[in-house]
């Protein structure tokens, strides 16, 4: 006959080591979550501050600085794929195109990509 309590013994060890697998995938498509909604975030943002600098510098350098201030917003692992297409006269837009990396920025990219759209109206001076 067993003595009291000693029958689950060892039990919870063996429902950990069970569901350890379980809790790492959820960790990692939670982090993969985040990457994807952080490329939204950097996209966007680089587009915005594409389109601020397109509509403050002079017609003939819009397109090389809306292009550059794209570029300068973005981290390393974001830049080396980036691509800001800028354009328009009167309504200044640019267009950020990044790839999702996958788990770790600068390593390994998903093969689609996240779009940040920005506009703004060129403002003249009432001088």
């Amino acid at each position: 006959m067993r003595s009291p309590g000693k029958g689950d013994r060892g039990q919870v060890t063996i429902e950990f080591l069970g569901m350890t697998p379980l809790i790492l995938v959820t960790l990692v498509l939670v982090w993969q979550f985040v990457l994807v909604g952080y490329t939204f975030t950097l996209a966007g943002n680089a587009a915005d501050e594409a389109v601020r600098a397109g509509t403050a510098a002079p017609p003939g350098a819009r397109n090389a600085a809306c292009r550059q201030a794209g570029l300068d917003k973005l981290g390393d692992a974001w830049r080396g794929n980036a691509v800001v297409n800028c354009g328009g006269s009167g309504y200044v837009t640019a267009e950020v195109s990044l790839r999702v990396p996958v788990l770790f920025p600068g390593a390994i990219d998903f093969p689609f990509t996240v779009r940040g759209h920005a506009g703004a109206v060129e403002e003249e001076d009432g001088d």
